[in-house]
């Protein structure tokens, strides 16, 4: 493939305005999830790359690529109507190489960072907005602190305090022989066993930023196309927040939240090594010097804690405008004061303490009792704000009355707590040769990772009830459509078969909009058992198995049994995790799998969690933006872009940015769009009745296609009555009911896909170019000017 140069661009518009041809139309396709390829989208073996790179381009037909400077009746081949298609291919972005399979382990992290984006729609409570992203970005911390604790728990308490201060443990792992105080070497001794186990989490912090920082190389430092804006225009209502040109650069809040979580992943470390050593240094007859540097350190912990919190709490996201400044000296100090109180406390732990012995757990472990009441407290602020914005201004459509954003960030909590507590139960299991962790004297983890595990078998026993629940409503919405189904095939012959395969399509499609009904009782349930498991590690201080011994023989047996079976669980999910991301990757089936919720928690920025995976519509939109704006200014044709499923929301995003000029040229075509059922929904504050109207009110035209087999895809259901402007009757879902001349085999239910195979489809796009309005060729002199800008072709 050739890759043409803007030079070459240039000369085909002159060519095209010296034959004094009309300019051509043309279709920008966008994709949706799970990937494509531009040979598939454009339905041509041979394709040609007009701009781009390895991570997302725009490709042409090969023969179309010089269709601007054609006579009109040249610019199509016999028997392919309609406008010059192009292809954008945005899949590399979320799915390239296998090694970005480790991303699926920051999937707390992503939870957390949408959690941030679900808020209700202000209505004149910017305080209250700010409060809630607040308690948000609070929560995305205490998410790190508790993957860097759990990564202490495992490296400092379980093997290098319980294990290599154990004979028993040691003997037989010549890997921590030379720690074993049985061989009185330099290391036996605690606190230097303790300083050596930071390096594991020290690692990990490091991992972390690195990652955040390689991928805010490669997304948020690309600037968006700048334009003027009115900053006196309001947020909400005629004004979307996406509308705005700084919405798509997070460079700033993403700098300065990196350099805070990095922090407390050092300020966590060094926690783990300090307070258990000054346990030991206030001893009766402890040494002065020793204490005093303690103390000291301390106080430095402390001081470094607040510095966190303080630039967490600190509003710096800008969105009136691109923002290309950094806070550098936050990003640059920050971090490395706490790789300096961090490199301190592995000093004062090594200071030399012949008499000093490790015995049962880790002092300092308790703190896996204040993360998670810190959490709950947390979540609930955010349900209480969540809940004054709903009332504020409710939507009938709005999930769980305003509190999905609450919801989905106590699930990330609860994927945080099976994250960290799965690797310290299968460790200590490992360590232990198989007994359950906390059953006799053996290695066991804190006492509350018990308590979790064994809530995990209650929870499940909470989501089966719920899906048998859905099951039977399936069953009983597809015997109520069984009849209706015949009205879409009046000519065609009955068969018993067919008729329930089609209406059973529909019923389990509509169990999307009922997924709110299981996120909310999950998220409940999941808020009650972590206070349960909170409360019986601190009243008891006994696992499960332990505190039920004295209850009656079924409530000990069933304690025990939950236990176990909880430990095994959350080691099982781990591993899980672990196998999907590698296929997720490896395996395009089940990348489409998991492909929804991992594209739509990819697609906002990252304004919480700095480590959560990186917005690719910080780079996708962009994109789209440059290539309508210069191509329509250049060539001064007429642009359709067409967007199915996700693809339908970043061509929206991108319509949103794009100057009124542009999009007075422009049509948007969505087909299976989640624009309404799932983001007018979940994200009411950004894509909500109001944000969608005014969408259709400043776009020239806009066609939304859809079925009722379809899962993702739905009608747009505009507030003012114009909804039949936008919305099409639904697509015909399988295209014939049995074998006709046309299709003389079985035609399939397309559901999700392929939408362009009816051919209304061909016809709506027809006569949404038909509505807008007839184009000239730009001047010369504004193509010159245009040319001279960023390459679009």
């Amino acid at each position: 493939m050739r890759a043409h140069t803007p030079a070459d661009a240039t000369e085909r518009a002159r060519t095209a305005r010296k034959g004094g041809a009309p300019p051509p139309d043309l279709e920008l396709l966008v994709h949706g999830v799970g990937g494509t390829t531009p040979q598939e989208m454009l339905d041509a073996p041979c394709t040609s790359l007009v701009t781009g790179d390895e991570t997302a381009a725009v490709y042409r037909r090969t023969e179309d690529i010089d269709a601007e400077r054609r006579p009109p009746e040249e610019r199509q081949e016999p028997g392919r109507e309609g406008p010059i298609r192009e292809a954008y291919v945005w899949c590399n972005l979320t799915s390239g190489n296998s090694s970005r399979a480790l991303w699926l382990l920051l999937l707390p992290f992503m939870v957390a960072n949408l959690a941030h984006w679900m808020r209700p729609p202000a209505d004149r409570r910017e305080r209250t907005v700010r409060t809630y992203g607040l308690f948000v970005r609070l929560v995305a911390l205490s998410l790190t602190v508790l993957l860097i604790a759990g990564a202490c728990e495992v490296a400092l308490d379980l093997i290098a305090w319980q294990c290599a201060g154990s004979a028993d443990c040691a003997t037989g792992k010549s890997w921590l022989g030379f720690l074993s105080p049985e061989n009185h070497g330099w290391w036996s001794q605690p606190g230097r066993r303790l300083a050596l186990g930071a390096v594991l989490p020290g690692a990990l912090t490091g991992l972390l930023w690195y990652l955040s920082n390689r991928t805010w190389s490669a997304y948020e430092s690309s600037p968006p196309l700048e334009r003027p804006v009115d900053e006196s225009a309001p947020e909400s209502g005629n004004r979307p927040a996406l509308c705005l040109p700084g919405f798509w650069y997070g460079r700033r809040i993403v700098a300065r939240l990196r350099a805070a979580h990095t922090a407390a992943g050092f300020l966590t470390i060094a926690a783990a090594l300090t307070l258990p050593t000054t346990t030991y240094d206030r001893r009766p007859g402890g040494s002065g010097p020793q204490d005093a540097a303690g103390w000291a350190l301390l106080t430095l912990l402390a001081l470094g804690a607040l510095a966190v919190v303080a630039v967490v709490c600190h509003r710096g996201r800008s969105e009136t405008r691109v923002d290309g400044e950094l806070d550098r000296l936050t990003i640059t100090a920050l971090p490395g004061a706490a790789l300096g109180v961090l490199v301190l406390s592995v000093l004062y732990a090594g200071w030399s303490r012949p008499g000093w012995a490790s015995a049962g757990k880790l002092p300092g472990n308790q703190a896996f009792c204040a993360i998670a009441i810190g959490e709950g407290v947390l979540i609930v602020a955010m349900a209480v704000c969540a809940l004054a914005l709903h009332r504020s201004a409710p939507l009938g459509r709005t999930p769980l009355y305003g509190l999905a954003g609450p919801a989905v960030a106590m699930l990330a909590c609860g994927l945080g707590s099976v994250l960290a507590g799965g690797i310290a139960q299968r460790v200590a299991d490992w360590l232990d040769g198989g007994a359950t962790p906390g059953e006799g004297p053996g290695i066991a983890p804190p006492v509350l990772l018990s308590w979790l595990a064994t809530a995990i078998p209650a929870l499940l026993l909470v989501l089966l009830g719920l899906l048998l629940i859905f099951a039977v409503r399936v069953w009983r919405v597809r015997n109520r459509l069984l009849p209706t189904i015949m009205d879409g095939y009046p000519e065609e012959r009955p068969d018993a078969v067919r008729t329930r395969r089609i209406a059973s399509t529909v019923a389990r499609a509509g169990l999307t909009d009922s997924a709110p009904w299981i996120v909310g009782p999950v998220a409940l349930f999941t808020l009650l058992f972590g206070a349960l498991a909170v409360t019986g590690a601190w009243a008891t201080d006994e696992v499960p198995g332990r505190a039920a011994d004295s209850a009656p023989g079924v409530v000990d047996a069933a304690a025990q049994t939950a236990q176990a079976l909880g430990s095994w669980l959350m080691g099982l999910a781990f591993l899980m995790l672990i196998t999907w991301a590698r296929r997720a990757y490896r395996s395009p089936a089940a990348r489409r799998t998991i492909g929804i919720l991992w594209d739509v928690g990819t697609f906002w920025p990252r304004a919480a969690h700095p480590f959560a995976p990186p917005c690719y519509a910080e780079r996708a939109v962009p994109d789209l933006t440059w290539r309508m704006e210069t191509w329509t200014r250049r060539y001064g044709g007429r642009l359709v872009i067409s967007g199915h499923s996700q693809g339908s929301v970043l061509a929206a995003a991108a319509v949103w940015q794009v100057d009124p000029r542009t999009r007075g040229q422009v049509a948007l075509l969505t087909y299976g769009s989640p624009l309404e059922r799932l983001y007018g929904r979940w994200f009411p504050a950004y894509f909500g009745p109001a944000q969608l109207l005014s969408l259709h009110r400043e776009v020239r035209c806009w066609r939304n296609l859809w079925r009722c087999t379809d899962p993702i895809g739905g009608p747009i259901r505009l507030p003012d009555g114009s909804g039949p402007e936008v919305d099409c009757d639904p697509f015909k879902d399988p295209l014939a009911y049995g074998r006709t001349p046309e299709h003389p085999l079985p035609a399939p239910i397309l559901g999700h896909g392929d939408y362009q195979a009816d051919p209304r489809f061909d016809r709506e796009r027809a006569g949404l170019l038909a509505r807008l309005p007839e184009q000239t060729p730009p001047p010369a002199e504004e193509s010159g000017q245009t040319s001279s800008g960023r390459s679009s072709g």
